[in-house]
């Protein structure tokens, strides 16, 4: 076949392929180095000779979280940072330190699973001694003074991950990105396992008795626990701690740590206490107080005072706290609220369990409520700043958040009631014994197969209008939120100052008995500071700092009720969330302070006859009810439920002469 008829045969009489048009040549970079070979040169070859070393290059040494200022970084440059890792070993060397023993663990940094690349695994340690005029006389050397303990120190979320992952059975990944655990047998806090040290200080200052949270234990069974706690934590090859801080008021913050055995618990109290920058881990120095978190192990119920095998214990004076046989993690929360309930007070500084949010033109609300009546809600508010959900001071300039993060509760959460909530659980927040799909890992939130208690523990900045720093002026309302299931309360009261400190003091709400023998009549709860749980002090000593507080700012007391209308549960209806939002935005814009009042019987409220948006017949709650006799019996019920409660505040003196008592008394129900 001739060339001209388009096919032709090569010269080995091989087949050729049609003529065409020309294809463009590809010229690669090797091609243009004249070599003729084609590569794939996107990049150099690794410069590794075995995969450690390869997996070595790909993690960088750390930087600073925030720029250190020139002045601050000249004033750490006269200290290595060899030296400076030396200093912060040995500090957390003397925290392990058996007291009996006068001796810790030889305490390294980082996680002994990582080789070096030369084999390694134990860099240079600090070991510290550590004294107590308690020490037995004879100093027995052990084991754990001659073993390695690594510290995993401040790790952050995603490093936390990966241990939970690895080393802690039942942690995983949600699909929101959240990380799932379990707190094992215990999924809520324990009251009646948590014991005080009484002394010749705290004989004197702390609430003891009847009503009180504080149950005693004395200093020698605290140190037998204390040793049992430290022992076990230097029997581990690695433990987790924490150098947090309380408070965003920098005159008045707490520098805590906390040493603990599980990524959980490390990673939960990241999220809950105030994160350090880098600039003030350097210059951290000895903590204010201490926890000892060894959870997992229990305690030795035949120890004096012990009652079961789970004991939470605080000694103020060492500024110390033990935790034995609970994993779960709001223990170490509520145990440094107690602490910061028992510091605060003696700088004239009111502490509060409560919520607390700013309007735009810097009004501050505050929200007290027992679990369940919305102060979580309530105080997050899409048109306002939130400084915080749970624990706050009010100091002498203002108020200011305890925390650095947020506890929520999850159960039946979800994205069209809680959007804030909903959007905040994502990758670093710690789930709660929440129930997940195996395939897809979504979160069923109504599922309470592991408990009721189901909580999500996430940075305070995941909420998109927090207020950071989280500080405010004086607040300029008091809200005293009750879910009341005997449906009498009306859905807003505005209270003089002596009812405000009465229902401060109660600390009601009410909740629905159990139905398992059929529907019950509702339970009145009562919580002295809406926190009696936490609380160090006699109630009636933060009530008159509260009182003292409200009457020099000129802030207005509201009882807000959350609950039921025209009727008790079972038979009225809960008061829709749409409806107490509108009250606290009146209340929030002040237009609330303008309405019209009336006078309730037996509780004495000033109550408005009209809000905007909201039906009138339900502010008075008789005219929702249709059965006005069942009305007037519940009301004095109730009222007698008040009174009887409040017994055991009546003979404490508040104010000069006890003069503010007898208003306060004298503020309560009348028949």
């Amino acid at each position: 076949m001739s060339a001209g008829d388009g096919n032709a045969t090569n010269g080995d009489g091989g087949f050729s392929f049609p003529k065409g048009p020309v294809m463009p040549k590809i010229t690669t970079g090797a091609a243009k180095r004249g070599n003729g070979i084609c590569h794939d040169d996107s990049g150099p070859t690794v410069n590794a000779t075995t995969i450690d070393e390869l997996h070595s290059l790909q993690k960088k040494r750390s930087a600073p979280t925030t720029p250190i200022n020139q002045g601050a970084a000249a004033a750490f440059a006269a200290v290595s940072e060899e030296e400076r890792q030396k200093i912060q070993l040995q500090s957390i060397s003397a925290s392990l330190a058996s007291l009996t023993r006068d001796s810790g663990p030889k305490v390294v940094r980082g996680d002994p699973a990582e080789k070096k690349t030369d084999g390694s695994t134990t860099p240079a340690y600090a070991h510290g001694q550590h004294h107590s005029i308690f020490s037995p006389a004879t100093g027995a050397v052990s084991d754990s003074s001659l073993k390695f303990t690594h510290v995993l120190y401040n790790l952050s979320p995603a490093e936390l991950y990966e241990q939970a992952i690895k080393y802690e059975k039942g942690s995983f990944i949600t699909s929101n990105g959240a990380l799932a655990t379990l707190s094992g047998a215990k999924t809520g806090r324990a009251p009646r396992d948590k014991r005080v040290v009484r002394d010749a200080t705290t004989e004197d200052e702390l609430w003891w008795g009847k009503g009180s949270p504080n149950i005693e234990m004395d200093e020698h069974t605290f140190m037998v626990n204390r040793e049992r706690a430290v022992d076990y934590l230097n029997s581990l090859d690695k433990v987790f701690v924490n150098d947090q801080y309380l408070n965003w008021d920098p005159e008045n913050r707490i520098k805590v740590r906390i040493v603990s055995a599980r990524a959980y618990h490390s990673l939960f109290m990241h999220n809950m206490c105030i994160r350090p920058t880098q600039e003030e881990l350097e210059s951290f120095g000895t903590p204010d107080f201490t926890i000892y978190n060894a959870g997992q192990f229990p305690c030795n119920r035949y120890t004096h005072y012990m009652t079961s095998s789970t004991s939470v214990d605080l000694n103020l004076a060492r500024r110390e706290m033990v935790i034995l046989g609970t994993q779960y993690a709001g223990e170490m929360k509520k145990g440094l609220f107690s602490v910061m309930h028992y510091l605060m007070p003696k700088r004239r500084i009111l502490s509060l369990h409560s919520g607390c949010n700013m309007g735009k033109d810097g009004d501050v609300a505050l929200f007290f409520g027992l679990s369940g009546t919305g102060k979580t809600t309530l105080s997050t508010d899409h048109n306002r700043y939130l400084i915080g959900d749970d624990e706050h001071c009010w100091t002498e300039t203002g108020v200011s958040n305890i925390e650095g993060g947020c506890y929520a509760k999850c159960v039946d959460l979800s994205r069209e009631k809680e959007p804030d909530i909903w959007n905040a659980i994502k990758f670093g927040t710690v789930l709660e014994n929440v129930v997940f799909d195996e395939h897809t890992r979504e979160v069923d939130y109504s599922d309470k197969s592991v408990t009721e208690n189901t909580r999500a523990a996430y940075p305070i900045e995941f909420i998109p209008n927090a207020k950071i720093p989280c500080v405010g002026p004086h607040p300029t309302n008091v809200i005293l939120l009750a879910c009341d299931a005997f449906g009498v309360l009306p859905p807003v009261s505005k209270l003089n100052l002596a009812q405000t400190m009465y229902h401060f003091i109660s600390g009601y709400t009410a909740l629905v008995a159990g139905t398992e023998d059929g529907i019950k009549e509702p339970s009145a709860t009562f919580s002295a500071c809406f926190g009696a749980a936490f609380i160090m002090l006699h109630p009636t000593k933060y009530a008159a700092m509260l009182a003292e507080k409200m009457k020099t700012q000129g802030a207005t007391g509201w009882l807000v009720n959350t609950g039921w209308s025209g009727g008790s549960y079972g038979v009225g209806n809960r008061i829709k969330l749409a409806y107490t939002r509108k009250i606290i935005d009146a209340i929030h814009s002040g237009s609330l302070l303008k309405a019209t009042y009336k006078k309730t019987e037996i509780f004495g409220f000033e109550i408005p006859t009209e809000i905007e948006g909201i039906p009138s017949e339900i502010l008075d709650p008789i005219n929702s009810w249709s059965d006005k006799k069942a009305h007037k019996e519940t009301l004095v019920k109730l009222g007698g439920l008040f009174k009887k409660n409040f017994e055991v505040f009546a003979n404490h003196k508040i104010g000069v002469d006890g003069k503010l008592t007898e208003e306060i008394l004298a503020a309560g129900p009348i028949f």
